[in-house]
């Protein structure tokens, strides 16, 4: 057994400068990409009622100039947004055009209202797609954003076992997410979509919802938002820093979900991240769950396939290979899936292929003395094989521990590795802080996880002959 405690990971920045935060980064240096004019003005189209397109506009005219952060003495945790503007900050500005707003009837919302809940799902996703086709058509837009309707429930209610979330799950009303149908449904279009809450504009309404949202402070809302929208755009907010001695690496995750319908095996997803954050998304073949241990596992075959697959899509966007392929899977390895990744890393004369099993849990806990939790960064290593990472945790950058609960450790097992269990640590650590969703430091997935539940709810709903969109931006 051994503890380590592992340094936060820089990310970078414009000119190449590096910090431990992403809000900081920003504020201090700009985006990684601060010379890319292509994302300088952002040029943006709404769809929703004309209400929501109005106050959602003039909260995005209020985001050019600077917010104030949350009154706290925790100074480094709750963090001003400087303003999206080409003067500050990412050095970006959204540009509003007419023919880019779409408006949906208030009173044909309305009609949802008395619908089953699945039926207003579906009547609404009719009525969002219209717009959205209209819009596909009309050059000059970048990125669309979508006011959520509020008469459809704030959340899903489907259940899934965390523990195995591959499993079948009951389905009770109402039956499907409204998120994630409509960003199947746009896979057919060319800009990716950003939808947004009224909570986040309109911090005065109240959904009428069994548990409502947690609402962040107005500066982190405008961080989170604005970072997302930049991405998506085609900017790169920050990057991990590379030295020039290191291999060019490449980050695969591998995980499982249950197709539409409920009812045929699982399948497989993959999603390719290099260094920069660039993600690919890869849809793999049907598996299997074994009786040996209630996981399920890819043939040889199609384990050669998925990584093979997954090569091509890094090729087609990189114009290279990597050196280094590091997978990150959530369930355990077969011999079968070994020798199939392995097949595809030697067919593409990939130097180094790096095999990680990511459970779900682990019952080992770590405890200190005082009141707050273990540190971020902390590995405890209980064998050459079993490790514990504290990708959630105290942050001394912060102060504080920025989290509501308890955290949990991530577990990953080396399989066939050849690096040591520190610096793979280290990289899953990095891995957490690629998220443009949020801006706060201290993710528990590593980005190739991160966001496997969510690609797995879009592309359920997509049929076998339809071909899922490869960039990450869409999914997010």
């Amino acid at each position: 057994m051994k503890l380590t405690i592992l340094d936060e990971p820089n990310l970078e920045f414009g000119a190449g400068a590096r910090h431990v935060d992403p809000r900081h980064g920003i504020t201090d240096y700009g985006p990684a990409d601060a010379t890319n004019s292509a994302v300088r003005t952002i040029r943006a189209g709404i769809v929703g009622t004309p209400a929501a397109i109005q106050g959602l506009r003039r909260w995005l005219d209020r985001c050019r100039r600077p917010i104030e952060a949350k009154d706290s003495r925790l100074g480094h945790l709750f963090v001003p947004f400087p303003g999206f503007d080409t003067a500050a900050g990412f050095h970006s500005t959204l540009v509003w055009d007419s023919r880019l707003e779409r408006p949906i009837r208030e009173r044909d919302l309305k009609r949802l209202e008395g619908l089953k809940a699945q039926d207003a799902i579906n009547a609404a996703l009719g009525l969002y797609l219209a717009e959205l086709d209209i819009l596909d058509e009309e050059p000059g837009c970048d990125v669309i954003l979508v006011a959520r309707p509020e008469e459809l429930a704030e959340r899903p209610q489907r259940e899934t076992d965390p523990e195995a979330p591959w499993k079948k799950a009951p389905l009770p009303e109402p039956v499907d997410d409204f998120r994630a149908l409509l960003k199947a449904r746009a896979m057919r279009h060319s800009r990716p979509v950003q939808i947004i809450r009224r909570t986040t504009w309109d911090p005065a309404y109240k959904p009428v919802a069994t548990e409502k949202p947690r609402l962040q402070d107005e500066a982190t809302r405008a961080w989170n938002l604005h970072t997302a929208l930049y991405y998506k755009a085609g900017g790169v907010p920050w990057r991990l820093p590379r030295d020039p001695s290191d291999l060019t690496s490449c980050y695969v995750g591998v995980t499982f979900y249950r197709s539409g319908d409920n009812t045929t095996l699982e399948t497989s997803v993959a999603q390719v991240f290099n260094q920069r954050g660039d993600g690919v998304i890869v849809r793999g073949a049907p598996a299997k769950v074994s009786r040996h241990d209630r996981q399920p596992h890819l043939s040889r075959d199609d384990a050669k396939t998925l990584l093979t697959e997954a090569l091509t899509r890094y090729r087609g966007e990189h114009r290279t290979l990597p050196a280094r392929v590091v997978l990150h899977k959530t369930s355990s390895y077969t011999t079968d899936e070994i020798a199939g990744f392995r097949t595809a890393a030697d067919a593409s004369d990939i130097d180094i292929l790096e095999l990680l099993w990511l459970p779900s849990s682990d019952p080992v806990r770590l405890f200190r003395s005082a009141d707050h939790p273990p540190l971020r960064g902390t590995l405890l290593s209980l064998d050459d094989e079993r490790h514990l990472l504290y990708t959630r945790g105290s942050v001394p950058f912060y102060g504080t521990y920025p989290g509501m609960y308890i955290p949990t450790p991530l577990p990953f097992r080396l399989v066939d590795t050849e690096s040591s269990p520190e610096y793979l640590a280290e990289e899953l650590l990095a891995l957490t802080k690629m998220n443009w969703n949020q801006t706060q430091l201290d993710g528990r997935l590593p980005i190739t996880l991160r966001t496997a539940d969510r690609v797995g709810e879009i592309l359920r709903h997509l049929g076998p002959h339809d071909r899922p969109q490869g960039r990450y931006a869409f999914y997010m």
